[in-house]
């Protein structure tokens, strides 16, 4: 009787072990731009120059970039290279034209570079091939798509949809090879070694639509950007663009023609600029391995969790420093 009672709870047990799904671990990633924990894992590698004059803001998938990239071009205005990594957004733009500091930064990433038109010089690396690429002057009104609420050339944009099929136009993968440096704080640390940094502005010129004002919320622990009093949010979403970082990195600017065209070097290294955690603090960066990685005494500086914007500027310091901040 005690042997037939056990065949049968031994039968019943393995009858249910059989019936339920083993359950799959699930593994968290961690963003390679962003230090935050994604569920899934994550190989996006778009880049895209983004117009930034009055006419062409609020522009549309920034909240979705892991990081953002300003440059001067020609004219004293700035032009955005938005990386997207961890989500590319449903539409994205105004797409402008390439410069070749872009393309540059676009190779070193390892990016899948987006771009309408082309400077001369960026012409010539992207007809090269040096870099998987897109362009709006082969394809407009097919993957690019003119907007009917702006005037050109601040009207082009581009899908989701249509960057997926742009890739496979180009026979390009999907998934990013290159690995950054970049170095993350962990939940439980802080930092806040460096002067109290409430207030950052960062001048391109004394036009106050490319003068970047940044508002430390400590309860965030963000910084929330605003140009012209004007806050910076995502047409799409209306969300407010949240920073975790703000990298202020000084490069060489050289005028290369009567255009005012510019050449930027991206290799040399140089010095910096940190603000997180409401706090300033001078590093280095350098280019390693195609990547601009904010550096401090020969190692990655720890960044705190979250999306950053990056500028580039002509000089830190002296009577055309381009960086300013407040407690």
């Amino acid at each position: 009787m005690i042997a037939l009672v056990s065949a049968v709870c031994l039968g019943g047990c393995s009858s249910k072990d059989q019936s339920e799904p083993e359950e799959q671990e699930k593994t968290n990633e961690v963003s390679l731009f962003t230090g935050e924990i994604i569920a899934d894992s994550i190989d996006n590698r778009v880049l895209a120059t983004i117009s930034n004059i009055p006419a062409a803001r609020p522009q549309s998938g920034l909240s979705d970039a892991d990081q953002i990239y300003e440059f001067l071009a020609e004219g004293q205005v700035t032009r955005y290279a938005a990386l997207f990594q961890s989500k590319v957004p449903d539409q994205l733009g105004p797409i402008r034209s390439a410069r070749d500091y872009f393309v540059q930064l676009a190779v070193g990433m390892d990016a899948f570079y987006i771009a309408h038109g082309y400077s001369p010089d960026a012409k010539k690396l992207l007809d090269d091939r040096v870099v998987d690429h897109i362009n709006g002057i082969n394809h407009d009104g097919t993957l690019f798509e003119r907007s009917a609420e702006r005037r050109a050339p601040h009207n082009s944009y581009i899908s989701k949809e249509h960057i997926e099929e742009a890739f496979s136009l180009v026979n390009a993968s999907e998934k990013i090879t290159a690995r950054p440096s970049f170095s993350f704080l962990n939940p439980n640390e802080s930092d806040k070694i460096g002067d109290m940094a409430s207030t950052v502005q960062v001048l391109y010129s004394s036009d106050p639509n490319f003068i970047s004002t940044y508002q430390y919320n400590q309860q965030a622990n963000r910084y929330y950007r605003s140009v012209n009093g004007i806050d910076t949010v995502d047409k799409l979403n209306e969300r407010r663009i949240e920073l975790a970082n703000i990298i202020v990195m000084e490069m060489d600017h050289q005028t290369v023609d009567q255009k005012g065209r510019l050449a930027i070097d991206l290799e040399s290294g140089g010095p910096a600029m940190l603000f997180h955690e409401g706090i300033a603090k001078p590093i280095e960066w350098q280019n390693k391995d195609g990547f601009l990685t904010p550096m401090d005494q020969g190692i990655p500086v720890k960044l705190t969790v979250g999306k950053t914007w990056i500028h580039i500027v002509p000089s830190l310091s002296g009577p055309s420093a381009s960086v300013t901040y407040t407690p």
